[in-house]
C-alpha cells in the first residue's frame, strides 16, 4: 500500500498532516511548512530579502572604519561618498569568526562561520544564505542565487557542506532570470521534477518500513530524515509549477559580459545591475555575490600594479595609495547599488527597506592573511542603522551574532548560528 500525506494550500503541510502506509499512520511534528499555512490566512507580509557580497581580498580597515564609535562618527575616507546613505547602513569593526583561521582558505567560512578552511580538511556546514533559502526560499522561482565576479568559487554551502558553484556571467544570469524556455525545455523540466517526486516517494516508503525495526533514538533520527525528504519533495513540486510559468519581463536588453577579467569594478557594477533586477522582479530573495581577487591591473587611473599584489602591500606607501583607489571604487559601487534599491518603491516602501545588504571579507588584513577584524558593512532591511559598532580589535566580537540578528529580522526563530553567543549587541530593529 502506498503512503499519502495530507496537505493544505497546495504543497504546504496542514497542522493535521500524517504519513500513511502499510497499515501505519504517523503524525508529523510541527514544521515550518505548517507555519506558512497559517501565516497565509492573514494579509501577506512584505517580502524580506538578503544580499551578501563577499570580498576575497579584504578592505583596509583604517580607510573603512570610522575613528569614533556610535552615531556621531566622522565618515571614513571610503564612506564619504556614501554620506547621503549614512542612516541606511551600519559599520561594524572588531569582529570576526571565532576559531576561523587559514588566510585565503577561510573564504569557505565567510558565511558559515565554521573553521573548515583552517586545515583544509574539516567538513563545512550550511551558509547563512542557504539556511534562509531552505526555510524561506520556496516563494520565488529561484530559492537563491549564487554569483561571482570570476570563476565558480563561492562562500555558499549546502547543509551537507558542499560548495554551491557560482554563476559569473551576467548575460547567462539574465537568460536564466528573464528569457523563457522553449515549450520542449519546459516539458523536460516539468518531467524531471515529476520524476524526482516519484523518487522521493519511494525513499519515504522504504524508510517507513525500516522504522518498525528501529529503537526510539533511531526512529527519531529517521523522522528527521523523513522531514528533510518531504521538504525536498515540496521544492520539487514548486519546481514543476515554476517550469510552466512565464518569466518576468524587464525593459533591458541582454547585457554584454565584460571580457577583461581585470575590470573588477566594471564587472561588479554589471552584476549589481542583475542582482537589482532579480530582487525587483522577486525572482529570488536570497543572493550571494563573491567578488574574488583579480590578479591583474584594475583599469583605474593611477593604478599600475595588480590588485592581488596591491592587497599584499607590506605597508609600501605606493601600493597602499593604489589599493586605496581600487577599494574606494568598490565601496562607491556598493553605495550605488544601495541607491538603486532605494530608488524603487514596492508596497509603500523601497527595495532597500526590504533588502538586508551585507558586505564583508574573510580577510581583515590581506597583507598578512589575517582573518581577524573582518570588514563589515550592513545596510537596509529593518535595522536601526546610522552607527559604528566598534568592538575590541584585540579580543574580537563574534560576527556570527550578526547572522543571528539577520535571521531573526527575516522572521526565523533562531537564537544561535555556529559560534554565536546571541544577537549582535547594539544592532536593533527599527521601531
Amino acid at each position: 500500500m502506498s503512503h499519502s500525506v495530507n496537505f493544505a494550500r497546495g504543497s504546504h503541510l496542514s497542522r493535521r498532516a500524517v504519513l500513511r502506509g502499510a497499515g501505519v499512520t504517523m503524525a508529523l511534528p510541527w514544521m515550518t511548512a505548517m507555519d506558512r499555512v497559517f501565516a497565509r490566512e492573514t494579509k501577506p507580509a512584505q517580502p524580506k530579502r538578503f544580499v551578501a557580497m563577499t570580498l576575497g581580498l579584504g578592505l583596509l580597515g583604517e580607510n573603512l572604519n570610522p575613528t569614533e564609535s556610535g552615531r556621531g562618527y566622522e565618515l571614513s575616507p571610503y564612506l564619504k561618498p556614501l554620506s547621503h546613505l549614512r542612516d541606511r547602513f551600519t559599520v561594524v569593526s572588531g569582529s570576526s569568526h571565532p576559531e576561523v583561521f587559514g588566510g585565503h582558505r577561510a573564504e569557505a567560512s565567510i558565511l558559515t562561520a565554521n573553521p573548515a578552511g583552517a586545515s583544509g580538511k574539516a567538513r563545512n556546514t550550511v551558509s547563512v544564505d542557504q539556511y534562509m533559502a531552505k526555510y524561506l526560499g520556496m516563494e520565488t522561482r529561484f530559492p537563491s542565487l549564487v554569483l561571482s565576479s570570476n570563476g565558480s568559487e563561492s562562500p555558499s554551502y549546502t547543509e551537507g557542506g558542499a560548495m554551491i558553484p557560482a554563476e559569473n556571467s551576467p548575460s547567462a544570469l539574465f537568460r536564466q532570470l528573464f528569457i523563457n524556455d522553449s515549450e520542449t525545455d519546459r516539458k523536460q523540466k516539468a518531467a524531471r521534477a515529476q520524476q524526482g517526486q516519484s523518487i522521493m516517494d519511494l525513499v519515504a516508503e522504504d524508510t517507513k518500513r525500516l522504522s518498525r525495526k528501529l529503537g526510539a533514538g533511531d526512529r527519531q533520527r529517521l523522522d528527521s530524515y523523513l522531514t528533510s525528504v518531504r521538504d525536498l519533495e515540496n521544492r520539487l513540486a514548486e519546481s514543476e509549477a515554476w517550469a510552466n510559468r512565464p518569466k518576468p519581463e524587464v525593459d533591458m536588453p541582454i547585457p554584454k559580459d565584460i571580457g577583461n577579467r581585470n575590470d573588477f569594478i566594471g564587472r561588479q557594477r554589471l552584476m549589481n545591475d542583475m542582482i537589482r533586477l532579480a530582487v525587483q522582479t522577486d525572482s529570488t530573495r536570497f543572493i550571494t555575490y563573491h567578488l574574488g581577487g583579480s590578479g591583474g591591473v584594475v583599469p583605474l587611473e593611477g593604478v599600475e600594479e595588480g590588485y592581488h599584489s596591491l592587497s599584499h602591500h607590506g605597508l609600501d606607501e605606493d601600493k597602499l595609495a593604489q589599493l586605496h583607489l581600487v577599494e574606494a571604487e568598490i565601496i562607491r559601487a556598493w553605495g550605488d547599488f544601495l541607491d538603486a534599491l532605494n530608488s524603487v518603491e514596492e508596497q509603500g516602501q523601497t527595495l532597500l527597506d526590504q533588502t538586508t545588504v551585507f558586505l564583508t571579507s574573510n580577510l581583515g588584513n590581506a597583507s598578512n592573511h589575517s582573518n581577524r577584524n573582518m570588514p563589515v558593512l550592513l545596510a537596509g532591511g529593518q535595522f536601526n542603522h546610522g552607527q559604528h559598532l566598534a568592538f575590541d580589535q584585540k579580543n574580537n566580537y563574534p560576527l556570527p551574532n550578526l547572522y543571528v540578528s539577520v535571521l531573526q529580522q527575516m522572521g526565523l526563530p533562531v537564537d544561535q548560528f555556529m559560534t554565536s553567543t546571541g544577537t549582535m549587541t547594539g544592532l536593533d530593529f527599527r521601531s
